[in-house]
Formats: C-alpha cells, structure tokens, sequence
C-alpha cells in the first residue's frame, strides 16, 4: 500500500500513566494593591511551546516540549520529555485574585534563559528560568531521569517590580476581548499587546531584566494606513477609526530582527498589520472579501474569529483565519507578501469550509491546518487538512478516543465488583485522576485519597463501595438475586461518578503543534494525547461510509482495480462490523480466551446474523462483493497487509554503538506510553477485522456461488485463506491480551533468586533477561517490554545507518512513530523466530503474564515451541511444580538446534568440553535443577540423557556421576552403588566410591557400606578405608571396625585379624590411657579368634618391622632435619606373627590394663613398651628397590 503518511487520517494516543497524579508544587503570589477580580470571569485554557531544537538528535532540548492549562488564577505548568523522565516538572502558579486570559500565557526562548510571560485580566508577569542548555551538557544525559526546567521556580522573586505590572485603567485593558500577544525583543525587553477598553490596541513594555528601566505604553493608533481592498488592491490612505469596531478578537505577533510585526483580527472582520517599532498600521485587510457573505454577517460583530501565524524559512510567513458565522465556520490561508516601500500584501492561498458549529482551537502549519472542534452533541471533532494539495477540501479523520462505555454489562453468571473493577481498572480506560475524584466524591468526603498507587487505589475502590453498600442493605437474609442485583445498583453508581469525572478531564481545550517535530498534540484538561498517523488498513477501517466512498483508489495501490476491490471489501466487513451484537462479539472473544478454533465461532456468528437479519444486510453485503473482481485475491492482499511475520531473525539487531544521549530517544514514561498505547489500538482494530474478514470467508463458502468467486477459484484456495486469517486474529488477540496485561511489582529477593538461575544458565548478561524492580506506575508487560529491551532494538535499527551524521539528523514525529510501531509489531509476532518477548518476562519474572501468554500461544502457533516449552517449564519451577517442570524441558529437548532461543541456551563456554547440542541442553537444566534443590528430577533427567550419550563416555560419566551425588544425598544406597558401578571413567568411578564410604561412615550406615558386593572394586574400597582408617583419630572414628567387619562378611578371616592386631598395635602406641587398654586388649582377642578360625597351618599374620611408617596415598613425602627429603629405603623386613605371638601379646596387654586399673599413673609407662617378641618367628628378606 501508499507509503506516505500524507493525507491518511490520524489516531490519539494517550500519554496519561497510570500511576498516582504527578505531584504539582504550588506557588502563590498576590500583587499588591490588587482588588480580587470575579473568579468565573474566564474559561479554561490551554497552550504549549516547543524548544527551537527539540529535533535535533544531539541537543539537550531533544523531543522535549512545555504545555499548560488555566483555570482562574492559575496556570499549571508541565514540561514534558519523550526521552526522559523530567523531575519537579509540574508547578502550579497562582496569582490571587487576577484570572489569567485565555490564551494569556507566553514562552520565549533565549540563549541562557526560559521566558514565560504572563497575562491577566489586571497585571502583566515575566519569569526567568534557566535554559536547559546550561543546566546539562546533552553528551553527559545517560540517566533515564533529569530535572525539569521548573526544578527552582520557587526561588524566583516574584514581587520584584522588574518583573510584574499592573495594567493601568487608561487606557484599561477592554472587558469583552480576550486577545493577547507578548514576545522579547532584541534587547530584552517583554512586550504584551493587549486589547484597549477604547478599540485598537496598546503595548506595555518591562525593560530587559538585567538593565534598568521604567516601563512604557504605546498605544496603536496611527492616523495615516496603507488599506488594501482585495478588489483590485489599490492602495488607499484613511484615517484610523478607534471605535469598537477595530477592536481586536485575535492577535498574533511576528518577530523580526529589530522589530515586530502585529497582526490583529477585529472585531469588523478586517485584519490588520502593525509595525511596533515604527508604530504604523502597514496593511487592512477586510475578509469578508474572502466569504460569501450576508448583510447579516456583515453588519454583526466578528466574535468567535481566530488567528495564528505559521513562519518557514524557506516559505516566508503564512497567516491562518478561522471566520465563524451561524452554523458554519471557513478558514482562509493567506501568505504575507512585501513590495517596495515597506508595503504588504496578502496572497490568497486556500479557503476551506467546515460546518462544525464550535470551533475550540486550530493550528497551522505552512501546509496543515488542524482544528479542534466540539460538535452539536458536544463530542470532540478533530480534523486535518493539506491545503497545498488538496484541492478537493476533503479533511482527514482524527480518530479520537471515545470515553468508556455508558453502562457496563454485568451477566448473572459474573460477579459484579470483579466485573466492574476489570473493566474500571483496564489500562488505558480510566485515569487515576478520574477515580480518584469519584471515590472522594462518593464516600462524601470523608477521607482524602491522595498519591494511590494503581492497587492501593482499587482495595479503596473496593472499600468504599462494599461499605456504601453493606450500609444501606437493611435486610438480615435476601436472595442471592436480589443481593447480586443490589451490587449491580451500588457499583453502576460509582461507574457512573467514575465517567462523569473521566468526561471532563478529557475535554479537550487545545491543540498543541511542534512544528520543528510535526508532533500535534491535543492538550485536555487532565491529561495530554498524541495524534499519529494511522496505517492504511486500519485508516480504510475506521472512516465512515461517506468518507471511505470518496476515498482516493489511487492512494491506496498502484493498481486501481485492485484498489477497488479492496475498498469494497473494507466496505463488506464494515457492514458485517456494524451489524454484531456485543453477544455476538462475546462468541469470538471466549472463544480465542477458550482456545477454541475461531473459524467455527465466525460459523457461530454468521448464523446468528442470518437468522437476525430484520434490515437485509446480508444482500447488501452479497451485492457489494458483486462489484469486488477477485474476492479471493483481494482477501489475501489485506491478509499480507496485517501479517508481521518475518523470515529474518529482527532480535539481533546491532548494538548501540552510537553516542550516549541516543540510548535514552523516546525512552521516557509519556513516550513508552504512546507507543505501547498505539500497539494496542492496532491490535484492537485488527481483532475486528480478521474477525469480521473470517465471517466474510465462511459467507463466501456458503455461497459458493463461481460468480462471486470470480469464475472457478478453487475451493482449497477458500480454505488456505481461512487458516492464513484464523492464526492472523489470534495473534492480535494475543498482542491486544499482552498490551492490557498489567506487570507485577517483584520482591528483591525474588529478583536476587532469578538472576541466580539466569547465571546458570548463563543468560544473565543477555539485554532481555536484565532483571529490574519495577518502580514507576504499573506498567504492561508490552510497556515493559518495550521500555527494556525493545525501544534499544528498534533505535539501532532505526539509526544504523553509517552515513547517517546524528548532528544532522532532523527527528520527525510522524514518521518516527510509525516507524517504531512497524518495528515493535515484528518483536510482539508470536510466529516470529524472535523471542525477546517471552525473555523479557522471564528476565523480569512475570511467571503468571508468560504461563497465560504461552497458553494462549501454544495450540496454534508451532514456531519457538520448543523455547515455550523451556519457558513453561521455568514457571512451573518458580511456582514449585516440579514435576510439570520437567515434563516441559523434556519436551524442549526435541527442539534443541532448531531455535534460535535454544541453541543461545547452549552455547559452550571456552575450554568447556563441547558435545552434542541435547546433551548441552540436558547439562543446563541439569544445572538449573540441582540449583533450586530438587534431586530427584535432577536422576530423572540425567537418567533420560543418559540414552543421549550413548557413544560418548566422558559425557556419561558426568552424567553417571551426577546421578550417583544425588542418590547418595537422598540415601538411596543402593542406586547410588549401582551408579557408581556404572561409571566408565574409573578415575570418576574411584572419587565416587571414596564418597560412598565417606558419606555411609558419617551416618553410621555401616551395613549398606559393607554388604555391597564391590565387583572389581574390592582391593579399592579396602585401600579407601584402610587409607582412612590410617588417617584419623583412634578414639572418634571406627574405620578399623569397619574394616573388620568388611572382612569378616566376606570371610576373609587372615586380613580381618591383620586389621585388628593392627588397631591394637596403634591404641598401645597411641592412645595411652585406660580406655585405650581396653580397647587394644579387646582387639587382640578379635584378631586371636580370627586365626583360631582358619587352620593352623594358615594362622599367620604379616607385620611391618618396629618403627615402620605406614604409607598412604597422597601423603607428602618425609624430610630430614635439614628439610632434605629422606631415602626411601630399598629393602624392608617383613615379620610374621602366628597364634601364638598374638596370644603373647593379649596377655601382655591384659597384664598391662591391671597395672593400670591400680595405677593410672602407669597408663603412659605401659603403653609405650615395644610389641616385638624374641619368641619363634619366622624372617624373610624382600628386595623392594
């Protein structure tokens, strides 16, 4: 379709958080000798002003904008910034007892300071504020807040008499005008033009803030002008009238070098042209010339006039006049043209009629007027026009946002407070303000409700109306019909104060134009909206059936038959649009919410419209697709229209590598809102069509009828286009879901856990997964989304371009915000092989918003399942369904290397063994379980990869290790062994089994450690525990036992007499007390009774010669005094002990612990004695070196 953004209607957008109403700082001041003046006397008004280079990438003033409304006495002023959050950027001034004029406040830029001028119905006002320029240098901007340029309005004097007047009453300041004008000039001095109680106009002038001075009044009534009539523009002189009929209804005031050029619309409907410096009327002109005019209009007072001034470099400068008349309204357009000696003239450019009754505001441009109107039923009208080109005087729609539902439908099967308090706190629905002032409003002001976070102010909500209504029910039993009915009365009455107060904060009051930007906004009472363009879709959509018969086909394509095809398709879905019931609508939204095929719920409602067809629409919809030529074909071009589905991966854009002031472009609350608000409208407006063009399919196949379908296309063709719409409004369903789902705010420590599991599986670093609390208003998770991770994407993109210079780069609002739209549909596309989105929300654990996203997502979308799955399974385990979770990764596994989220899962770490891409998987979860604690899924999974890791050894050791850790911690022995046993790697094999014998001694589950049967690992777990036994203390550890009765159960009696003689030999050498006599007698008999089983020609031992150091494994080596390491002795004698050597050696130690028990002062002397024996031995020599 066209890409131009000209001549295409418009959508607001709502710039409004949902947060708590900023906080507003007040300022009062009440000049002295002022009489208070009426407080009703002016209506509210609204204005706004725009930096000189609030488009330049590089300045600090980029995209940001001041705006204002009055009301009374007082002026509220808000600067607002696209880019970043701006601090202390609200105050509320009041100047007690002056109201201020409509249209009576005016901002001036200078190089080092902001100007405000003010103007009331009694006295004139300068403000000096800094200019943000000298505040901050824009390449030191990288925090996402700032202060505000109002930060230290409060330390301004406002009593000095520099900067204040009062408006004398000669010539007095006229009672039935409202105009006014005021500017600096080149030396500083702040002019006001005001309208004179006697006709014409008069000027006070404050000197420069910085000099001394007094002030001045020129009054504007030059005796000689230059008049031209637009017949013939012949140049005639006549002396001023200073009647009321010159009075002036509009100014507007140009600025020049050393001078200004003020431009008056009065009363008599003529414009005139003064020079302030030379005091002269330049230029008359009568514009009823321009009008078809009555004797009436002419002979009446040109009241409801306006004026405004629109200045190009390259154009020069152009006057727009809006001339109200009875029932009809015209704007004329006219450029200023000068000739010789200091004469001007005006060149007609445009006129253009409208038949709106009241005009509330426009703005021009050097090519657009946008207006502002109220219509008769008092609904806000805004349109716009490109007079330049459009000859036609067709205007552009402004699709403004409509106020919420008169009434809300409650059904019997639905509780009433949930019902209301979804709809009431829906986002985008309700501002804060609104139910704030109703809640006051409705529990009779009895507490103040201020500063409500969104869910504070809905459990106040709650509050109040269950109070109003438990208060007023007198009846101790009702039925739960008439209780159910009592609910709808009380919560309908506050939606109702609710919508009274929503409807008066969005009224509007101004438009507010940046012409360096092209950003229009409608200023509101309580809130600020942008105007952006709309796409051609949904602009065929939305216009209504005059406008949409007139549109231009040649806008639409290049081919005009297909234009018409697809305008009358529009056309069919529209009157199928219009003709749904809300019950009707209910069918397909349960039935997207249901997970149920939406083609058989358009069944459903086709049906219901035929059967309710009292007006006939189905023929007319049927002769409507007569004039379509190819039906099939034009079905399919809107289909490609709306589908945001890429081949190409968008996530990865390139980084920001640009300077630092563009990584905070639209990065603001108000900007994230916009955009996230116009993703939301899109999806909402292509729900119904694709719902509306599904209908239309499932009519065409009834009909069936080969003229319709454009002579012989194929049934199959029908179908292919039905399941290409069928996933194309479950995808805006999904993104319209998203754009309302509201985030959660997430506990510290949550957010500490999360970033633990990340870390794991190592995605901590990546941009989607950076967690953060959220801290500002409550977000939506496509808010979120956007202000984390995709606003970073889509400005890299936007502005990657190598030859792009960012000095030179102009910022235009109206293609940069469709641009950014564009871009950040493809990242929301669930069939896209992007998946930032789901990332995010497990980045920033939205557990609940990605288990009910990936729900709705998972029976008709088959791209990233996989990922889903791992996602679905990330949730399960946060909310402590362990099972479910890995059901889910399991799942996952089949996908591995085929999604891009996947194979990033498993990316290798360097030095980090590398294996097959599943087997990685499994290793990361594996990781990610043993993390949260939960062992036994830990032996499911790595039990399940064992199958993967068939060929690869080293990956089944791991893997076989792992299973055996985690047996051993749950005390399951006997797997935990047979892991072990099934270790290939014996070195793996060796670590496991010293753990088994470890773990098994310290919870004195020695049976287990001394029945397993040990197959090929017998002289290793003997080596273990002798090793142990050898290594540790006597009197607290029982490896010896152990090892006894390891030998023992094997009946291997020679070894286990071995093991005890040696114990005893140790406790006589170590342990010299009482207790260790007791012990090393019980031992030698352990061991007499071991050889006293086997047979006597078998009954021997072998002990190492007197003085021997056992050697174990790991030990360090011996040194010498002299820190020389010793010999290792080549040859060592070897002793035999038989029966009865041991026997000896029993009676000795039993010889010995009597000696004791009578003296225990013997105990050191009587373990110290050598326990070699002169008796019959048996010596051997063994050659070891």
């Amino acid at each position: 379709m066209a890409a131009a953004l000209a001549e295409r209607s418009c959508l607001e957008l709502s710039g409004a958080a949902r947060g708590p109403p900023r906080r507003v700082r007040e300022v009062a001041f009440s000049p002295p000798g002022i009489a208070p003046a009426p407080a009703g006397r002016y209506g509210d008004s609204a204005g706004g002003f725009c930096y000189q280079e609030s488009s330049q990438l590089a300045a600090v003033t980029r995209n940001r904008f001041i705006h204002w409304t009055t009301s009374g006495d007082a002026v509220e002023l808000v600067e607002e910034s696209l880019d970043i959050n701006l601090l202390n950027n609200a105050v509320r001034l009041r100047i007690q007892g002056c109201p201020l004029l409509p249209g009576g406040v005016h901002v001036c830029e200078v190089q080092s300071h902001l100007v405000i001028l003010l103007a009331t119905a009694q006295t004139v006002h300068r403000l000096l504020l800094p200019h943000p320029a000298r505040m901050y240098r824009s390449e030191l901007i990288t925090e996402s807040q700032m202060q505000s340029v109002f930060t230290d309005i409060g330390k301004i004097n406002f009593r000095d008499p520099s900067n204040y007047y009062v408006i004398p009453s000669m010539p007095g300041l006229a009672s039935n005008s409202v105009a006014s004008a005021a500017w600096l000039s080149s030396e500083g001095e702040a002019l006001f033009a005001l309208p004179s109680a006697s006709g014409g106009i008069f000027v006070l002038k404050l000197p420069p803030h910085d000099a001394p001075g007094t002030v001045s009044i020129v009054e504007l009534k030059q005796s000689s002008v230059v008049q031209r009539f637009l017949t013939g523009w012949m140049p005639t002189a006549i002396r001023g009238d200073c009647g009321p009929s010159d009075l002036p209804i509009s100014l507007s005031v140009h600025c020049l070098d050393h001078d200004a050029f003020l431009f008056a619309l009065c009363q008599d409907h003529k414009l005139r042209m003064w020079s302030y410096k030379d005091q002269m009327c330049l230029m008359v002109a009568d514009l009823l010339e321009f009008m078809p005019v009555s004797r009436d209009l002419r002979l009446a007072a040109g009241t409801g006039h306006r004026l405004r001034l629109a200045f190009s470099q390259s154009l020069g400068l152009y006057l727009g006049v809006y001339m109200h008349a009875p029932k009809r309204g015209q704007f004329c357009v006219f450029q200023l043209v000068s000739t010789e000696s200091n004469r001007y003239s005006l060149d007609h450019i445009s006129s253009l009629f409208s038949s709106q009754e009241t005009l509330v505001d426009f703005a021009l441009t050097s090519a657009e007027i946008w207006a502002l109107w109220h219509n008769e039923e008092n609904q806000t009208v805004v349109k716009y026009i490109n007079f330049e080109q459009n000859v036609a005087g067709q205007w552009n729609q402004v699709f403004v946002q409509p106020l919420p539902e008169e009434e809300v439908t409650v059904r019997h099967d639905q509780d009433p407070r949930e019902t209301y308090l979804e709809y009431l706190f829906m986002p985008g629905r309700f501002t804060n303000a609104a139910i704030q002032k109703a809640l006051q409003i409705f529990s009779q002001g009895t507490e103040r409700h201020l500063d409500l976070t969104w869910d504070e102010l809905k459990k106040e909500v709650t509050l109040a109306v269950e109070s109003e209504f438990h208060s007023s029910v007198t009846e101790y039993e009702c039925s739960p019909e008439e209780f159910w009915q009592l609910q709808v009365e009380f919560w309908s009455k506050f939606y109702a104060c609710c919508l009274q107060y929503q409807e008066a904060l969005s009224r509007p009051l101004a438009l507010h134009l940046n012409p360096y930007t092209n950003m229009v906004c409608l200023l509101k009472k309580g809130s600020l909206s942008f105007l952006v363009p709309c796409s051609m879709v949904d602009h065929l959509y939305l216009l209504s059936n005059e406008h949409l018969l007139t549109e231009d086909d040649a806008a639409i394509f290049d081919d005009l038959e297909m234009s018409r095809d697809v305008v009358c398709l529009v056309q069919c879905l529209r009157l199928i649009g219009e003709s749904i019931s809300m019950e009707m609508a209910f069918i397909m939204e349960m039935a997207c919410s249901r997970l149920q095929p939406p083609e058989k719920a358009a069944e459903q409602i086709l049906e219901d419209l035929i059967a309710n067809d009292t007006e006939n629409v189905m023929e007319d919809i049927h002769s409507k697709l007569q004039e379509i030529r190819n039906p099939i074909h034009a079905i399919g071009v809107l289909i490609r229209e709306m589908d945001y589905e890429t081949d190409t991966d968008m996530e990865r854009a390139q980084p920001l590598n640009m300077r630092m002031n563009l990584t905070q472009l639209y990065g603001s609350g108000t900007a994230v809102n916009v955009v996230c608000w116009g993703v939301c409208k899109i999806a909402t407006i292509r729900f119904l069509i694709c719902r509306d063009l599904l209908i239309l399919q499932q009519l065409l196949l009834r009909l069936g009828d080969p003229m319709v379908m454009g002579g012989g296309q194929l049934f199959q063709s029908q179908q292919d286009l039905l399941h290409r719409t069928s996933p194309l409004l479950l995808s805006y369903y999904l993104i319209r879901w998203a754009s309302q789902c509201l985030a959660s705010d997430v506990p510290v420590d949550t957010l500490e856990s999360n970033l633990q599991h990340l870390s794991v599986l190592e995605l901590a670093d990546t941009t989607a997964m950076t967690p953060h609390k959220l801290v500002s208003s409550p977000q939506t998770i496509v808010e979120l989304f956007f202000q984390e991770v995709a606003r970073k994407h889509i400005i890299s993109r936007l502005f990657s371009q190598p030859n792009t210079s960012l000095a030179e780069t102009s910022l235009n609002w109206p293609h940069l915000i469709t641009a950014i739209v564009a871009d950040f549909l493809p990242l929301l596309w669930p069939s896209n092989p992007g998946f930032l989105f789901p990332e995010c929300l497990m980045g920033s654990c939205q557990y609940t918003q990605l288990q009910e996203y990936i729900r709705l997502l998972q029976p008709w979308c088959h791209v990233n399942m996989g990922s889903c799955c791992f996602m679905m399974g990330r949730c399960y385990l946060v909310m402590g369904e362990g099972h479910k979770a890995l059901d889910c990764f399991c799942q996952a596994a089949s996908e591995v290397g085929r999604e891009e989220f996947l194979d990033r899962l498993i990316q290798a770490e360097e030095g980090e063994m590398v294996s097959t891409p599943r087997l990685q998987y499994y290793n990361k979860v594996l990781r990610l379980l043993d993390m949260v604690g939960l062992p036994e899924l830990v032996i499911q999974l790595a039990t399940l990869a064992i199958m993967e890791a068939a060929d690869d050894w080293r990956s089944q050791a791991t893997l076989r290790t792992c299973i055996f850790k985690h047996h051993l911690d749950l005390g399951h022995n006997s797997e935990a062994y047979v892991a072990l046993t099934q270790n290939p790697d014996p070195s793996r094999q060796l670590d496991c089994l010293r753990q088994l014998v470890v773990v098994l001694c310290e919870r004195s589950q020695l049976q287990d450690l001394v029945e397993f049967p040990y197959v090929n690992l017998h002289n290793e777990v003997v080596g273990i525990i002798e090793s142990h036994a050898r290594a540790v203390d006597l009197m607290t550890h029982n490896y010896y036992e152990l090892l006894y009765a390891f030998h023992i159960y094997r009946h291997n009696y020679r070894k286990a007499g071995t093991v005890m003689f040696e114990y005893g030999m140790r406790l006589g050498r170590e342990v010299r007390t009482l207790r260790g006599l007791q012990k090393q007698g019980n031992c030698f008999l352990a061991a007499i009774n071991c050889l006293r089983l086997i047979r006597p020609e078998y009954a021997w031992i072998v002990q190492p010669a007197s003085g021997a150091v056992y050697e174990r494994p790991g030990a360090s080596p011996k040194r010498s005094h002299d820190g020389e390491c010793t010999a290792i002795p080549t040859t060592r004698q070897i002793e035999i002990l038989e029966l009865e050597d041991l026997e000896r050696e029993c009676v000795l130690a039993q010889i010995r612990l009597t000696l004791v028990q009578h003296d225990l002062s013997t105990a050191a002397v009587a373990g110290a004695s050598n326990c070699s024996w002169e008796g019959k031995r048996r010596k051997q020599r063994l050659g070891t070196g």
